[in-house]
């Protein structure tokens, strides 16, 4: 693709060791035929100039309540999620439906692996670098019909695999979903790594959508399941509590919850007693503005 969102490239912005390292296990583990005409051979490093946080901090506090609802479950339990072989269903308001497994995905897209140094924030923000792809890429891939208006997403449930889904937290399997233009945007990505390194399980392998401007809720993990459709979608955690969840999930600080404010976050790494930050609108990325103009984004939110 010919657009670049920060075209601002220094000699920091080349290939990792890491990273290279990775796409070479992506060559052997998917095929070399396959990934070598898919993968380009330039990294870009896109999104905030903020410093990162370490790759310990990034796996080992997150949100997954498929492996249970402490912060530290998903990484003790993630685990025995079985992610090779892995396959993608693609259906609804699509010109070419299909399963598709990630070495499928790769193979037939002309992408450029890109790091995306993306702010995630719910009551608490890290700075993560993606490995990934614009989600724009694959919907290129498989054709979107005219009618679509909305992308529709489910994460994979496996219950012997996820112990988290004994418990009636959510309604099984977890689905999200995002407007037309909002998966469109150079922002939204399909991650599958971290730091140069394949994904985590814990993170959300193998293949994650990561959506900056919105609470990371909206981020849907291990997907298998992307559908086109022209209404919208209902999401888990707008099901779970409308009043509280709304379909957009942008980051408004002037929006609190019904059970906290959202006008500050505290940032992962800096101690629990560290000092709050101001929340940004849409997280900082302004970019994104645009998409809801004349909205009403408290009655929106």
């Amino acid at each position: 693709m010919a657009y670049r969102w920060k075209p601002d490239l220094t000699r920091a912005d080349v290939t990792s060791e890491a990273l290279f390292l990775n796409r070479r296990q992506m060559i052997t583990a998917l095929g070399a035929g396959a990934i070598m005409g898919a993968l380009g051979t330039r990294t870009f490093a896109q999104g905030t100039d903020l410093t990162p946080n370490t790759y310990e901090e990034i796996t080992s506090y997150n949100n997954y309540y498929e492996f249970g609802t402490g912060k530290d479950d998903p990484a003790r339990y993630a685990d025995a999620l079985t992610t090779s072989p892995w396959s993608v269903k693609i259906d609804g308001l699509v010109d070419n439906p299909g399963v598709f497994s990630i070495g499928d995905i790769l193979a037939k897209m002309t992408i450029e692996e890109r790091i995306y140094r993306f702010r995630c924030v719910e009551a608490w923000s890290m700075v993560v670098p993606w490995n990934g792809f614009e989600f724009a890429d694959l919907l290129s891939m498989v054709g979107v019909q005219s009618s679509a208006k909305y992308v529709a997403f489910e994460t994979a449930l496996r219950p012997d695999e996820m112990p988290g889904v004994a418990y009636r937290v959510l309604d099984w399997p977890y689905v999200e979903g995002l407007r037309l233009d909002e998966a469109m945007h150079p922002l939204t990505i399909l991650a599958t790594g971290i730091y140069g390194k394949p994904i985590p399980n814990q993170n959300g392998a193998p293949l994650r959508l990561v959506v900056p401007w919105k609470y990371g809720f909206k981020s849907i993990k291990s997907i298998v399941r992307i559908t086109l459709t022209d209404s919208e979608p209902a999401t888990s955690w707008n099901k779970a509590g409308p009043n509280e969840y709304g379909f957009y999930s942008n980051v408004n600080p002037e929006v609190d919850h019904p059970r906290w404010s959202q006008a500050t976050e505290r940032a992962i790494g800096g101690g629990f007693f560290a000092k709050r930050q101001p929340t940004l609108m849409f997280n900082g990325y302004d970019e994104v503005a645009s998409l809801y103009d004349g909205m009403d984004l408290a009655k929106n939110f």
